[in-house]
């Protein structure tokens, strides 16, 4: 994943999609969609089509539609956000982050037992 690109909260979601259940159509992935917020179908194709240019997804003829494909997997999308957010957020520290974790209430006891 380039070091400038990454996904949006919008595309996530698509990405989202896709990592569990692709190949899919727009239509499938639009569908998906209108199960969590309200959003119109040239609305999904517009940000599909986006981020075919932008690299994230791969699209293949199906018949008299195209089905689309993430191209990077959950794990990579993850490792590149997650650094740049530790980058951004905490100077690069790793460090820094998991201190924060630890000390957050969000963070339940048998997941600290799992760390």
């Amino acid at each position: 994943m380039g070091t400038n690109k990454y996904p949006t909260a919008a595309e996530l979601e698509i990405l989202t999609i896709l990592w569990e259940n692709e190949p899919l159509t727009v239509k499938e992935i639009h569908e998906q969609l209108l199960k969590s917020k309200e959003i119109g179908y040239t609305t999904a194709l517009k940000i599909m089509q986006n981020m075919t240019q932008k690299g994230f997804l791969r699209r293949e003829p199906n018949g008299k539609s195209h089905i689309y494909y993430a191209t990077y997997s959950q794990d990579v999308t993850q490792q590149s956000l997650l650094n740049k957010f530790v980058d951004s957020a905490f100077g690069g520290s790793a460090t820094k982050l998991v201190m924060q974790l630890l000390g957050n209430s969000k963070t339940s006891e048998r997941e600290l037992k799992e760390i």
